[in-house]
């Protein structure tokens, strides 16, 4: 479904991202991990044209991307949830929600009922403004709003950051829940343990480089990465 090549950002005079390649299969959950400033983020945002690469390929479906607007990228169907979660707070739960779908110029209900059923706390809370929820509740309003543009392609960025153990749970519950209803999920979190044992796929990044590659069971059994990111060494 996605296929990146020899992808090269560059700030300035620093490199972000040095031929990093890639790949996402329709139906699979492929995660990204590493720790801060490896270039994650800048990885996804390079998909969806918000950071414009120098070098490389970016292909979707059979499709080059890369150069293409934003709007055009997302009505190819890719959809970033981005860190932060970035609700609209001063907007009610169901217009944060009707946001998502502003390409769209069909009848909303269904849809909306769908992601109700995905997200029952949200319904309880239509009318609640954005901005009064708590944060597992803000990100399940952010997946909501990315849901309703019908993405072939959902890109999650940090979805379990600064939330509780018990949201993060639900929230990876509900990542899985998405991903059966044939969503295709690219997922980056410092939440390596929890990445990987959902992971159909998995990438290691590290400072601009792909370093490792495998299954998410192969990843989490790799003595390197249990040191690295699951805070376990070979002496424990």
């Amino acid at each position: 479904m996605l296929k990146i090549e020899n992808l090269s950002v560059s700030y300035g005079g620093i490199k972000a991202l040095r031929n990093v390649s890639l790949e996402v299969t329709e139906g699979e959950i492929v995660t990204l991990i590493g720790a801060n400033g490896a270039g994650k983020s800048t990885t996804l945002r390079s998909i969806v044209g918000l950071v414009k690469a120098h070098e490389g390929h970016i292909e979707f479906n059979g499709k080059n991307i890369l150069g293409l607007q934003t709007n055009k990228i997302i009505e190819e169907g890719i959809t970033l949830v981005p860190e932060g979660r970035r609700v609209f707070p001063d907007l009610t739960v169901l217009e944060n929600i009707k946001i998502g779908a502003y390409l769209r110029s069909d009848d909303l209900t269904d849809d909306i009922n769908w992601v109700y059923d995905i997200f029952p706390r949200l319904k309880e809370r239509s009318w609640q403004l954005a901005g009064t929820l708590s944060g597992g509740e803000q990100q399940m309003l952010a997946v909501a709003r990315a849901l309703m543009s019908h993405p072939k392609l959902l890109m999650m960025d940090e979805p379990s950051l600064g939330l509780a153990p018990l949201v993060i749970r639900d929230i990876f519950n509900v990542i899985r829940e998405i991903n059966k209803q044939g969503v295709t999920i690219l997922l980056i979190e410092q939440n390596a343990n929890m990445a990987l044992k959902i992971a159909d796929t998995a990438y290691v990044l590290e400072t601009g480089n792909i370093t490792m590659s495998g299954t998410g069971s192969e990843l989490l059994a790799d003595e390197r990465i249990k040191e690295a990111y699951l805070g376990k060494s070979k002496n424990k």
